[in-house]
């Protein structure tokens, strides 16, 4: 039963992919299609719109819309050249200053907006002529933004873990949030020690006039109502305020009034076009949502999950071998399908074979969200990559060469996460969020 319905699952699901259907109906028809296999057809499509209804019938999942909201309010309102600003304050004129900044930059605005694409538009859009303008190969510059854009949907708040939250059967986002830091600090650090040592090599230091006090202020003055968000939305978690829920809605206030009033860089005639925006990003996302909500009935329904975990532990028993198949097969996973479809099929699959094997839940999924935040900057489908790329005006193979180092980097620290279980459980379990 497990042979013939992976047969027809995987079939049916790539032979749609290859025919350019939407993701979410190709995972609706290759599950319907496995399903009427064992039950009636009427009964089968009976099921699959309960479980499609039920799967974005969740008070969670309401934080999704608010925070795409909020991360689009965050793009368009103005953030990124203050933040920017703010970084190149700080790392001045140490060699490669300009890629550490893009790098911290970053982070930063990742991690209010949620989304790679914004980071790398945002931030790659403002440093890229000010580095070519300094003499930065355009490659590098290029690769230095592509590699860390997706860092911010490790440092939270970010909806990879909300998504994951919702696919693994109710993982607590709070904690989900709090253990996104490190690793995604990590990666962007070992990134900044690539750039540090290429800048140091090509002799990368920039030439500016002495700062005087009056600008320091300015510059970080600027750039905290927007590094506040971060602290308010965390804050209010942790504290008990409020829940991750109800934290996406007061981003969206905190966002809308930051952009309108004190930035006022997004004029009110804006705002419905920014609306649409995120009625349609949402839609796609929750349809993918309801959608992988079928697909777990079906994997669960035929036993298709332990059939892969005996799988598994028939090749080896050996918990690191095993650990490093589950990594290879998510990274190439991640070369061509998006995030949040692959975050919502492989958790039901590899979670309890990872937990089998002593893996605590938060840290595997802060795992699969790093591995499949890697393959937004892989080819052929790799979203950030070719997005990294257009703000760039360069081609894909110029600057493949230069993003290899900083692959390494990457890959170091998914090693890192995926063997280490404090950098993933230490800051919760400090919060109290684990017992």
């Amino acid at each position: 039963m497990e042979l013939q319905a992976a047969i027809v699952l995987v079939i049916t699901f790539f032979f749609l992919l290859a025919m350019s259907a939407p993701v979410s109906f190709s995972i609706i028809a290759s599950a319907l299609l496995t399903i009427i296999m064992f039950l009636s057809p009427g009964f089968g499509m009976f099921i699959s719109a309960q479980k499609l209804v039920g799967g974005i019938d969740s008070f969670t999942l309401l934080a999704v819309p608010f925070f795409i909201l909020a991360g689009l309010l965050m793009s368009s309102g103005g953030i990124a050249q203050r933040l920017i600003n703010l970084a190149l304050l700080v790392l001045g004129k140490v060699p490669g200053s300009l890629a550490l900044t893009n790098i911290a930059g970053n982070a930063m605005f990742g991690s209010i907006s949620g989304s790679g694409i914004a980071a790398a538009t945002a931030i790659g859009g403002v440093m890229n002529p000010l580095e070519k303008k300094q003499g930065y190969d355009e490659g590098f510059s290029a690769a230095v933004n592509i590699a860390t854009a997706p860092v911010g949907q490790l440092i939270p708040p970010t909806t990879a873990f909300i998504v994951f939250s919702a696919a693994s059967g109710g993982t607590s986002v709070a904690t989900l949030f709090m253990a996104g830091w490190i690793p995604g600090l990590l990666w962007a650090g070992l990134c900044m020690i690539v750039a540090f040592f290429y800048g140091k090599k090509h002799g990368y230091i920039i030439k500016r006039e002495k700062l005087t006090g009056s600008v320091i202020l300015k510059t970080i003055w600027d750039a905290i109502p927007s590094l506040l968000l971060v602290v308010i939305i965390i804050g209010g978690i942790l504290s008990g305020y409020f829940t991750p829920t109800e934290a996406s809605g007061i981003a969206v206030v905190y966002a809308f009034l930051l952009s309108v009033f004190v930035y006022k860089s997004i004029k009110l005639k804006e705002i419905p076009a920014i609306l649409v925006d995120t009625g349609v990003m949402t839609a796609v996302v929750m349809l993918i949502i309801g959608a992988s909500s079928i697909l777990s009935f079906v994997l669960s329904f035929t036993g298709l999950p332990q059939a892969i975990s005996n799988l598994l532990l028939g090749i080896s028993d050996n918990k690191i071998v095993i650990l490093l198949i589950i990594n290879l097969i998510l990274l190439i996973v991640g070369t061509f399908m998006d995030m949040a479809p692959a975050l919502l099929i492989f958790p039901p699959i590899f979670l309890p074979i990872a937990t089998n094997l002593g893996m605590d839940p938060i840290q595997f999924g802060v795992m699969i969200v790093m591995n499949l935040s890697i393959g937004t900057v892989t080819p052929p489908v790799g979203s950030v990559l070719f997005v990294g790329c257009s703000v760039a005006k360069l081609q894909v193979e110029d600057v493949m060469k230069k993003l290899l180092p900083f692959f390494g980097a990457i890959l170091i620290a998914l090693l890192f996460v995926t063997f280490i279980p404090a950098l993933s459980t230490w800051l919760p379990s400090v919060l109290g969020l684990m017992g």
